[in-house]
């Protein structure tokens, strides 16, 4: 085989400056909807690197919640309100002597004890709040089709949660799920699932981790974790994570990523602790876990992360399904719910079904 006729590997691999709207593998239902927000191009490179000083990575921490923010206000505005879903707040204390206020998502009609969640929501467990508009829509989403959904309010590495780094966050989620596992008979809810995505995800595999150290793996039934933000090197990342030079700077990117690790783990002391990244569990730390599905977005850096962790499982004897959400960016199918209603939608049958199936 000559040169010529060799294939052109995919994304920035084959082309290093290819921009996702280039990317003939993206959705272009997707690509419309980032074009309007300027979000099909690459960003431009971090003003500062993560080796810089802990309070400017805070601060632009600070600045990139408040950009995401408020560009995921926009994509919901448009959208009318889902009907059938009924929420409350609780406030709970933590482990650590603090409050954590909690939001629960039913349905409005349930008869009987339903499949319940732990929504744990994204944003590298540096930025963004359980509280804003796009994770509000997903609990309702999942509550309308059935679900008793509780989200958390943990402790962010930085913006308007800030600054608590490592373990708080995780602390959080620990203290959440024992409430819920207390309070199941009170809120309706039969089997119980952890899920989040991105920085939710890696708290999802994480709180079910530390389930089991503790001794409480049997408080999880299943586990659902969407494009898990997981490995914490994005610095200088394994060869064996290819996604994270093919999709690098498609939505998010390596730069940004790593500022995040630093500000989520400033000394680094916990670079493979898998209670702080999970990538580093070892088979030990994995057998005898509850069922997973791991979903994955084909045009997403963290891709094979995520991927590689549920061979992880397999190996480890875990009953785990691995899904790849093509034509999408990180966390597509959870961000575009005007354009993609159909791969949205997709997404939340899915996570019901898994559910349904642990009964």
């Amino acid at each position: 085989m000559n040169r010529a006729s060799l294939p052109i590997l995919p994304g920035r691999l084959g082309t290093p400056n290819l921009q996702l709207r280039d990317d003939p593998r993206a959705d272009p239902r997707m690509i419309a909807a980032m074009a309007a927000l300027g979000l099909d191009v690459a960003s431009p490179p971090p003003p500062i690197g993560a080796d810089a000083p802990l309070e400017q990575l805070r601060a632009f921490a600070a600045e990139a919640e408040a950009g995401f923010g408020g560009a995921f206000e926009t994509l919901i505005n448009a959208l009318p309100p889902v009907r059938g879903v009924t929420s409350s707040v609780e406030v709970i204390r933590g482990v650590d002597g603090n409050s954590i206020k909690l939001f629960v998502h039913r349905p409005t009609t349930a008869r009987g004890p339903a499949p319940g969640m732990l929504h744990i929501h994204g944003g590298g467990m540096v930025i963004g709040q359980a509280a804003d508009a796009q994770y509000v829509r997903w609990r309702d989403e999942l509550a309308a089709v059935g679900m008793v959904v509780v989200g958390v309010e943990f402790r962010n590495g930085a913006g308007k949660l800030g600054s608590h780094p490592f373990p708080a966050g995780l602390d959080d989620c620990t203290s959440a799920l024992q409430w819920v596992t207390d309070n199941k008979t009170r809120l309706g809810i039969s089997t119980l699932i952890v899920s989040g995505e991105s920085g939710g995800g890696n708290l999802t595999l994480a709180t079910t981790l530390k389930a089991k150290r503790d001794g409480r793996i049997g408080q999880i039934d299943g586990v659902y974790a969407q494009c898990p933000y997981i490995c914490g090197t994005y610095a200088s990342p394994p060869r064996e994570l290819v996604s994270l030079q093919e999709n690098d700077e498609y939505f998010i990117g390596r730069a940004l990523m790593a500022i995040l690790v630093r500000v989520y783990d400033p000394t680094g002391a916990n670079a493979t602790n898998p209670l702080a990244w999970p990538h580093h569990a070892s088979a030990a730390d994995l057998r005898g876990l509850p069922p997973h599905v791991i979903s994955v977005n084909q045009l997403d850096p963290l891709r094979d992360e995520g991927i590689g962790y549920f061979r992880k499982l397999l190996d480890a004897g875990v009953s785990a399904v691995s899904r790849t959400v093509n034509g999408t960016c990180h966390a597509g199918d959870c961000i575009f719910r005007g354009a993609m209603p159909d791969v949205y939608a997709a997404t939340i049958r899915d996570i019901r079904g898994f559910a349904d199936s642990l009964a």
